[in-house]
């Protein structure tokens, strides 16, 4: 009776199955186990986690290793995500000709055009004057709306005041006459002064109207068609901010820099294509399709493209230790995103949403890394270790056993970094395809485009609901459900957009409002997991036509997520495909397939 551990190597986990299995009898599922893979899949760092991950179930069952027979391995194809740009405008703004940022607190609404003057100049101004004051650090509030409303009475046009300190709000209050303020302008000492320049604040809940629009500035400044052109990049910095401030200088100089991504060429088995990262993710993806199964892809040299491809190959060559050379990308995943970019020549470090494009490649490595792992192993454990089979076509052994399942079926084996298919035939025939982006990508993504520079938090954002804490008694749920609680929540809790862990509310730093970080979670999931799920399935389909798949099982940790599963689901009842989660060996979800599949290939061949 042998004691077989299948290990299971993944992206972000490593899973254990082990079983005691006899010939003529029911196999003796003892305990499984699931551990934060360390470094990065199909190296030699993973060892140390497989150790741990074999000592928590051999622990559970009651076992030493000296009563393992063999250790089982998957072929571990390791995936690295990283962000191509498309065509990014960079805006550059000399002179200080524009700020425009957004404070949570703008004071006042409307829109205000006027000559910029110096706080303490105001005294000096002519009446009929139209003026926007510029208030420095370390101004009172009062003082500050005492010397606009003595201005005023002296028949000084206030058009709007651009404030440095966090004040824009007690300074409207106190202004016999409601005018446009916007603050916390950190280098206020740069607005030029003496020049013409325009001020708007929207409604809570609204944008800015005239100073996003070209024309707008246009009707503003009175600008001809050739300067109104110029003014675009700057037209487009204030889209979706609630305040902006724009300053006309003689000398100011506006222009879009394009920083080119450069084309990359993709070699596959039909053919040989270039495409230019400018076209899109989604033309990158018809050329993958076009020439796949893909060899190779290389970029442009010189070119950001060409650093992102070649970055991956050189931490795959250091960490498996092979040739450069032999690095081949074999699959490629491009995803349309954005990521913000700081405004050259802002003033309150402003930021523009600009176009991007998300590239996960997937290196092909050859068997000889995971040899290194099987060998590592067995010097430590002394146990024999065996490379049973690639992840596919042991994750389709292991969906087998969730209840309600039988051949021909399909599987979508969805990881960290990878998303697998595979269908088994009636007659056991298994056509598997190993395609780049999973989960990981999803991080990057929601990462990305809020601007958060934290990859736990954009995990967690990934992983777990939302919710805005309204009281410190209720919450509204994202799906806009409201809960109450006997207790007061956490003080800094209150007001903020919160991730629902298990252990507690996590608030979201960024400013974001939820319906925006919702929005940007789903999209992602939605570009990655659902696209993945339809061309991985295409490509495994006996007749190439998914309509011709009755029945598919989603497997691996992101089908735990709590809404992946059923995006995946809806896309594929277009195409009348029964699909659901599966549940291995009827107990552990759809978690352990790759693991316990491996179990049963040594089933198969020995017993």
């Amino acid at each position: 009776m042998p004691i077989i551990a299948g290990v299971d190597i993944g992206n972000s986990t490593t899973e254990i199955c082990l079983a005691r299995l006899e010939a003529g009898r029911a196999n003796e599922y003892l305990a499984s186990s699931v551990v934060k893979t360390t470094g990065i899949k199909g190296t030699a760092a993973n060892v140390p986690g497989i150790v741990i991950a074999l000592e928590e179930a051999l622990q559970k069952a009651g076992l030493s290793l000296q009563q393992l027979s063999e250790i089982r391995i998957n072929e571990a194809t390791p995936v690295i995500g990283d962000l191509a740009m498309e065509t990014i405008t960079e805006t550059i703004i000399t002179e200080s000709t524009m700020i425009g940022h957004n404070p949570s607190t703008p004071g006042g609404i409307g829109l205000g055009a006027g000559v910029t003057a110096a706080y303490s100049d105001l005294d000096r101004a002519a009446a009929g004057e139209k003026i926007l004051c510029v208030i420095p650090q370390g101004i009172d509030f009062e003082d500050a709306a005492r010397t606009l409303n003595q201005a005023a009475e002296r028949g000084i046009d206030i058009q709007g005041a651009i404030v440095r300190q966090d004040d824009a709000v007690l300074i409207v209050n106190r202004l016999k006459r409601r005018i446009p303020v916007v603050d916390e302008v950190t280098l206020i000492e740069k607005v030029p002064l003496g020049m013409l320049a325009a001020i708007e604040v929207a409604e809570a809940g609204q944008t800015v109207k005239t100073l996003s629009n070209p024309y707008g500035i246009a009707t503003v400044f009175g600008l001809s068609a050739e300067e109104t052109k110029l003014v675009v990049p700057i037209a487009r910095a204030l889209i979706g901010n609630r305040s902006a401030v724009v300053v006309k200088t003689p000398q100011g100089d506006v222009k879009a820099r394009s920083i080119p991504a450069g084309f990359i060429t993709i070699t596959g088995q039909r053919g040989k294509t270039d495409i230019d990262v400018e076209a899109g993710a989604v033309k990158i993806m018809e050329a993958v399709e076009r020439v796949q199964p893909v060899l190779d892809v290389q970029g442009e040299p010189g070119t950001n493209v060409n650093g992102m491809l070649e970055r991956v190959r050189q931490v795959m060559s250091e960490l498996t230790v092979q040739p450069l050379a032999e690095m081949k990308i074999q699959d490629v995943l491009a995803v349309d995103t954005f990521v913000p970019l700081q405004v050259q020549g802002g003033l309150a470090g402003e930021f523009a949403l600009e176009n991007a494009v998300a590239l996960a490649a997937m290196v092909k490595t050859s068997r000889l890394p995971m040899q290194q792992i099987a060998d590592l192993l067995t010097e430590r454990l002394k146990v024999k270790v065996v490379i049973a089979g690639v992840e596919a076509n042991m994750a389709i052994r292991g969906a087998l056993t969730t209840p309600g399942t039988d051949k021909p079926l399909a599987i979508l084996d969805m990881g960290g970094g990878s998303t697998d298919a595979a269908v088994i035939t009636k007659d056991e025939q298994v056509f598997a395809i190993h395609l780049a982006g999973a989960g990981d990508m999803v991080t990057m993504l929601i990462n990305s485009e809020l601007g958060l520079n934290d990859f736990d938090l954009a995990e967690d954002i990934k992983k777990y609901p939302l919710a805005k804490v309204e009281s410190l008694y209720h919450v509204r749920l994202e799906d806009g459900t409201v809960q109450f609680y006997d207790q007061h929540l956490p003080s800094e809790v209150f007001a903020r957009v919160v991730i629902l862990k298990e252990d507690g509310m996590l608030p979201i730093p960024a400013e974001h409002p939820l319906d925006k970080i919702r929005h940007v979670r789903r999209e992602a999931k939605k570009r990655v997991f659902v696209t993945n799920s339809l061309r991985s399935l295409a490509r495994v389909a006996p007749t190439g036509n998914i309509r011709h798949i009755e029945f598919v099982v989603m497997v691996g940790g992101s089908a735990l997520d709590f809404e992946i599963a059923d995006m995946v689901t809806d896309a594929l009842a277009e195409y009348g495909i029964v699909c659901g989660r599966g549940n291995i060996r009827g107990l552990e979800g759809p978690r352990n397939a790759v693991a316990t599949g491996l179990v049963l290939s040594y089933q198969r061949k020995e017993v």
